[in-house]
C-alpha cells in the first residue's frame, strides 16, 4: 500500500517524503551527542584527593572548632655551662708573708671546714708576736708602777701630777697591748693561740691555711718552699653538691625569661642527661660585648656527676604569649609535612599543609596557613585522614 501511495506522488513529493525521516533521525542523535559527552566528561574529571566529605559516622567522630588564640610559651635553646654557686665557694690564701713548709692537701680532695691546708713559716708573723709579748709585759710594769705611785701619793710623798702620769703611761701601755692583739688577728691568729703566747712567752713564726668551708679543693695554686703574699689565691674549695648553669640570653629575647620560670637542663657529657630547675636570677644589664643576658639556674648535685665548667644547652620556657593555635590532636602528618582539615563547605574539609610553631600543653602555634576564624577538625583527625586516604585508593 505504502507503495502504491508512493506511486500517486509527484516525484520531488515523493523525494521529500524519503528525506525528511532521515533528517529526524540526524537530529536526534546530534541531540543525543553533547549529553553523552558532557557526562563522559564529568566521570572522566578527576576529584580533589584533598577533600573530605564526612559521612554520618564520620560526623560522630570528629569535633569541629573555630581556629582562635591560645597563650603558648616558647622554648628557648640557649648555650651555657656549669658553674660552681658563688656562696658555697671559698678562694683561700695566706693571712701573712711567709714561706710554704708543708703542704697537706691535693687537688679533688675532699676537706672539712677548719682542716689545715698548708704552713708556711713568717717573719711578719714572728715580729708581731713579740710586739704583742712587749706589749703585754709593759702592762705588768705599768700596773705596778701605777700602784706604786698610789701609795706614795697616800703618804704624801710624791703628788697628784706624778700619779697621772703614771696612770696615763698604763693607758697607753693597754692601747698597745689592743693594738698588737687585734693585729694578731688580722694575720690570722686565734684568741686562744694569742694567749697561749701571752703565757709562754714564746713566739710562733709559723701559720697555718685553714679551710673555710667543706667541700672539695677545685684548684691549688702553691709549691713548697713558695714566698707567698695575703694577696695571693693559693686554694679554691667549692661544696659542688649544689652548682649553677649560666647561660647568655641574646637581648632581643630577654624580655620573653623571667625569674622564677621552669628550665631544663641538657649536658651533652653526660648523654644530654636532662636536669630540671627554675630560674633563680635574670641579670639587670646587658653585656656589651656579646649583646646577650645573664640567666642562672640552680641545680641539685648530691651525687656529684655534675663537673664544672661542662658545657650544657638551658630550655628556658618563656612567658606566655597569645598566637594563633589549634588542637595537637587537629595535625595530622603526611609526607613529612604538617597539615589540618578546613572547612569548605558544610560537612566538607580540604586538607591544608600549614606552618607550626612552639607546642604547649595540648595546643600549637601555627604561623602560617591558617587564619582566626576558619573552623577546623579540632578533634579526629587522624579518622578524617583514614576516610581520605580510602577515598584516594577507590
Amino acid at each position: 500500500m505504502f507503495l502504491n501511495s508512493l506511486n500517486t506522488l509527484s516525484p520531488a513529493a515523493r523525494s521529500m517524503r524519503i528525506v525528511l525521516p532521515g533528517l529526524l533521525l540526524a537530529l536526534l542523535l546530534s541531540a543525543c551527542k553533547p549529553a553523552q559527552e558532557e557526562n563522559a566528561a564529568a566521570e572522566k574529571e578527576p576529584q580533589d584527593p584533598n577533600v573530605v566529605e564526612l559521612t554520618p559516622v564520620l560526623q560522630n567522630q570528629v569535633k569541629i572548632a573555630a581556629v582562635g588564640e591560645a597563650e603558648i610559651r616558647d622554648i628557648l635553646r640557649v648555650p651555657g655551662s656549669i658553674q660552681v654557686d658563688e656562696q658555697r665557694v671559698a678562694r683561700i690564701g695566706a693571712s701573712v708573708t711567709g714561706r710554704i713548709t708543708d703542704i697537706n692537701v691535693i687537688l679533688g680532695q675532699d676537706v672539712k671546714q677548719g682542716q689545715v691546708l698548708a704552713t708556711l713559716n713568717s717573719t711578719e708573723l714572728a715580729q708581731n708576736q713579740l710586739l704583742y709579748i712587749k706589749a703585754s709585759q709593759q702592762i705588768a710594769l705599768q700596773t705596778k708602777a701605777v700602784e706604786r705611785a698610789r701609795q706614795l701619793f697616800e703618804a704624801d710623798v710624791i703628788g697628784a701630777a706624778e700619779l697621772q702620769r703614771r696612770e696615763a703611761e698604763l693607758s697607753a701601755a693597754k692601747a698597745d697591748l689592743y693594738t698588737a692583739k687585734e693585729q694578731l688577728h688580722v694575720l690570722g691568729m686565734s684568741d686562744k693561740s694569742i694567749a697561749q703566747i701571752a703565757n709562754s712567752g714564746q713566739m710562733r713564726s709559723y701559720s697555718n691555711v685553714d679551710a673555710r668551708l667543706a667541700g672539695t679543693v677545685i684548684s691549688r695554686k702553691v709549691n713548697l718552699g713558695q714566698v707567698v703574699q695575703p694577696a695571693e689565691e693559693l686554694f679554691i674549695v667549692a661544696d659542688l653538691s649544689r652548682v649553677w648553669a649560666v647561660a647568655e640570653v641574646p637581648e632581643q629575647q630577654a624580655e620573653l625569661v623571667q625569674e622564677g620560670e621552669d628550665v631544663d637542663i641538657e649536658i651533652p657529657a653526660l648523654g644530654n642527661r636532662k636536669f630540671t630547675g627554675k630560674l633563680i636570677f635574670v641579670a639587670d644589664v646587658v653585656n656589651p660585648l656579646t649583646r646577650t643576658v645573664t640567666v642562672r639556674t640552680d641545680l641539685d648535685n648530691s651525687d656529684e656527676a655534675i663537673k664544672p665548667d661542662m658545657l650544657v644547652s638551658m630550655l628556658v620556657q618563656s612567658k606566655a604569649v597569645k598566637q594563633v593555635a589549634v588542637p595537637l590532636r587537629a595535625v595530622v602528618r603526611e609526607n613529612d609535612k604538617d597539615h589540618v582539615f578546613v572547612e569548605i563547605a558544610p560537612n566538607k574539609f580540604r586538607m591544608r599543609e600549614v606552618e607550626l610553631g612552639s607546642k604547649y600543653q595540648e595546643m600549637v602555634s601555627v604561623t602560617e596557613g591558617l587564619e582566626q576564624g576558619e573552623k577546623v577538625i579540632a578533634e579526629g583527625a587522624f579518622h578524617v585522614n583514614n576516610e581520605r586516604k580510602r577515598k584516594e585508593l577507590e
